[in-house]
């Protein structure tokens, strides 16, 4: 066997596993940000998060029920800093 041959089996098989040991990490990494984050409250600015909640769990029904709409426009005000609300259809 000639000895470039050699030399470059053995650099990709250096390369799978600097492949394969990045992959491991990341996904080690990942698991810790899969805990909830805590919900933070501000006082007068942000919509309830249990409305917010609440919305989430109507699913598609929530785009015509009128509360979620006036929390998801003030939620998106907040996130967006404008003062503009969405169009209704």
């Amino acid at each position: 066997m000639d000895i470039r041959i050699v030399t470059r089996m053995l650099a990709v098989l250096a390369l799978v596993a600097a492949v394969a040991f990045a992959a491991t990490s990341l996904r080690e990494n990942g698991a810790e940000e899969d805990a909830p984050s805590p919900i933070l409250r501000h006082p007068g600015g942000e919509p309830a998060a249990s409305e917010l909640a609440r919305c989430r769990g109507l699913g598609e029904a929530a785009t015509e029920d009128d509360a979620c709409r006036k929390a998801w426009d003030e939620n998106r005000r907040r996130f967006l800093g404008t003062d503009r609300e969405r169009p209704r259809p």
